[in-house]
């Protein structure tokens, strides 16, 4: 079976972070407030460290150096235990001088609650086994020169890349590569599809681990993009592999490798080469491999299966259309206690619900159903009668946990409290960790007894602003444009001290793309640090969730299609206009600033409506949908040669002449998800057409900044409002 981890506990650095005390009416800073700050941790919720299920015992890490491994109670009654000293446990284990416990970087658990470990230590790992405390596997080569590592916990192999070709080691160490690609172009066991349709990965064990998949992408056709190194001395070229839309796109393949014989077949799924294989999923007796294939266009997906000693098609079990798109994310997932039937995730009646198929492709029937999304599944009870899942049933702007009976279609909700929850299922299926906060609540976490219904609160978060005179945010939900049956969700963070009688400066904080929500009842209403900093120097800041971001429904998402940033524009409008129906909003001082598809939308308002929105910021912009890549741009926008009139209509760097508030654009110039060029290009335009943005680059910074480039960057932001808006 494979077995997925996930990093329990870091053994080797503690971080100490320097104590700074205020009084309750001393304002917040940016080194308390964005992350890369000197005290960013110690103004967030303090929740259990890495919680997970070893067999049906609750476990997390506690300490100040996350050293402690602690079993959570399981009811009231009880109080947590020490289960281990991370120190001991190393001291104890029989290494290598140059593997003793100080050269060791961290221990990754289960996900499954399974009694194994890997052990990272400077050049070799270690599986090791609680039970029978003893070692039971050892890999050569150090962690840090493998990527993407599986781990088949039946035969206690490990898969995993180095560099474009894909290796495994058994328990002996000994390695056989499973590829030997030397053309550079060619990758094996990475994500591919640029991480769309849910891939986050390139390698799958399958069931009982006799057996390995893998994806194989082609990338020597895609045309070679130009990133620059500027930090050598003489500055160096980084080509990266990026297909446009509307230009050649990769070509993808799936092998399934044997470690018994050492070969590999590649199923055969046939042209065009230029499609989408995705949400790869083993059946249980290790037989088929089933893969939701799409076409380039994304409106037709085809579930098919595979032979996985043949590689031949095995059987079209369905298909699905949509005029726009069609967009599989999860893969099939059986029944626990019926190999013949499986779950699948589809939004055809315009909502995420769950449909019961058998294995020739018969539709049994629709588990759920409702005007609300099923957002993920968790996993099955113990007996494999119900399924826990989460959804927004209850509200589009929380996350609830139900388990559904998958005969009667009886649901049930097994979170009590207001708010937005995850859930952690432990390896039996009787029991559910319950983390979750509220826009009042940090945090909280509850154990539930899946059967019973039954739950206890083991740790409740304190509130780490607790001594300090937070500003006041308060949520509300607007009608969207032209659409009377959608409701957008906001949240307004008002100035400390706020005064009725006075007028404030606005800053609208927008992202509004696909796969986003802004606005929901987690804690403070989600409310980003860079907005309570601002709120504290005097602004109003608003947020709101336009048509086009997730969670609401097919419809409320797709109604952006072959036009983004149009009908997002509109609805934003909508919130323009409340703001200024308050009395208090200064309606002369708007500003607007947002990030990646944010900065695009930062562009659109600062350039469609220039007589409103007086300042702007725009981050890691896309100005130009053309220069962006094939997956998401094609799904969203179609080809530009299918669409000319939607990129004509969506391009920003040809409304640069509109320009008329103050503009900074910034970018990261090493940025390889939206390159610089759609930066450059609209400055080059607006010189052309006489307008003057501002532009700031981040020296050897990707899409976002991270440490301390994070810090300087709102810093950089807060400057420019201030000097132009405030």
């Amino acid at each position: 079976m494979k077995m997925r981890f996930i990093h329990f506990a870091i053994i080797v650095i503690s971080i100490i972070f320097p104590m700074k005390s205020y009084s309750q009416d001393a304002p917040l800073t940016l080194e308390d407030l964005i992350p890369g700050g000197k005290y960013y941790y110690k103004y967030q919720p303090q929740m259990p460290y890495n919680m997970a299920w070893l067999g049906d015992t609750p476990m997390y890490v506690k300490g100040a150096g996350r050293d402690k491994m602690m079993a959570a109670p399981m009811n009231g009654e009880q109080k947590e235990k020490l289960f281990l000293e991370i120190k001991d446990f190393l001291a104890n284990l029989p290494l290598e001088e140059d593997e003793k416990p100080g050269n060791f970087r961290s221990v990754i658990f289960s996900e499954q609650g399974k009694d194994e470990a890997l052990v990272i230590g400077r050049s070799k790992l270690y599986l090791y086994n609680f039970t029978t405390k003893e070692i039971t596997a050892s890999y050569s080569d150090s962690y840090f020169n493998m990527a993407n590592l599986e781990l088949n916990s039946a035969t206690r192999q490990i898969a995993y890349t180095r560099e474009n070709n894909l290796y495994i080691q058994d328990g002996n160490g000994a390695e056989t590569a499973v590829t030997a690609e030397t053309d550079k172009g060619i990758v094996s066991g990475q994500s591919v599809h640029r991480n769309e349709f849910g891939i986050n990965k390139g390698i799958f064990w399958s069931p009982q681990g006799n057996l390995l998949a893998f994806y194989r992408m082609d990338e020597t056709m895609v045309t070679d993009y130009p990133l620059v190194d500027v930090s050598a001395r003489v500055a160096k070229l980084k080509d990266i592999k990026y297909p446009m839309a509307g230009m050649k796109s990769h070509h993808v393949t799936v092998g399934v490798f044997d470690p018994a014989t050492g070969e590999t077949i590649f199923l055969k799924t046939g042209t065009p080469k230029e499609k989408y294989l995705t949400n790869i999923a083993w059946s249980p007796d290790e037989k088929t491999v089933y893969i939701a294939e799409l076409n380039r266009g994304q409106d037709t997906c085809i579930l098919k299966s595979y032979n996985a000693a043949t590689g031949k098609l095995q059987a079209t079990l369905f298909t699905e259309t949509h005029p726009k798109y069609v967009q599989p994310e999860n893969p099939v997932l059986f029944l626990k206690n019926d190999p013949s039937k499986f779950l699948w995730q589809s939004r055809r009646d315009g909502y995420n619900h769950l449909y019961m198929y058998d294995t020739t492709g018969k539709l049994l029937k629709q588990v759920t159903s409702g005007k609300w999304e099923v957002l993920s599944v968790v996993g099955f009870d113990e007996k494999g009668e119900s399924l826990i899942y989460i959804s927004a049933e209850h509200s589009p702007i929380e996350k609830h946990i139900y388990k559904v009976n998958l005969k009667s279609g009886e649901r049930t909700r097994l979170s009590k409290e207001e708010g937005v929850h995850h859930a952690k299922l432990s390896a039996s299926g009787k029991y559910i960790y319950d983390i979750y906060s509220s826009q009042y609540n940090p945090g909280k976490v509850a154990i539930t007894n899946v059967k019973t219904n039954e739950t206890h609160i083991f740790h409740s978060a304190k509130d780490p602003y607790k001594n300090v005179k937070l500003p006041e945010i308060t949520t509300g939900k607007l009608k969207a444009w032209s659409s009377a049956d959608s409701d957008l969700y906001y949240r307004l963070v008002k100035p400390a001290g706020f005064d009725l009688s006075k007028k404030y400066p606005v800053i609208v904080y927008v992202y509004g793309g696909p796969h986003s929500q802004l606005v929901d009842n987690s804690w403070m209403a989600q409310s980003r640090g860079w907005e309570i900093y601002m709120a504290q120097k005097g602004y109003l800041v608003f947020v709101m969730d336009n048509r086009g971001t997730s969670n609401r429904g097919f419809d409320f998402e797709n109604v952006t299609h072959r036009n983004l940033g149009v009908v997002e524009s509109m609805d934003q409008m909508e919130g323009i206009k409340y703001l200024k129906s308050l009395p208090y909003v200064d309606a002369g001082r708007i500003g607007v600033h947002g990030w990646s598809f944010g900065g695009f939308m930062t562009l659109n308002l600062m350039l469609r409506f220039p007589d409103t929105f007086k300042v702007g910021v725009a981050g890691g912009p896309v100005t130009d949908w053309k220069y962006y890549e094939v997956m998401y741009g094609e799904r969203y926008m179609d080809s530009p040669q299918e669409n000319p009139e939607g990129y004509k209509e969506t391009n920003m760097v040809a409304r640069a002449g509109d320009l008329k508030g103050r503009l900074l654009l910034i970018h990261g110039d090493e940025d390889p998800t939206v390159v610089m060029q759609h930066t450059l290009q609209f400055v080059n335009s607006a010189i052309e057409k006489g307008t003057h943005p501002d532009l700031f680059i981040y020296p050897g910074q990707e899409h976002n900044m991270r440490g301390r480039s994070r810090v300087h960057l709102y810093e950089h932001i807060t400057r420019y409002f201030d000097d132009f808006l405030k």
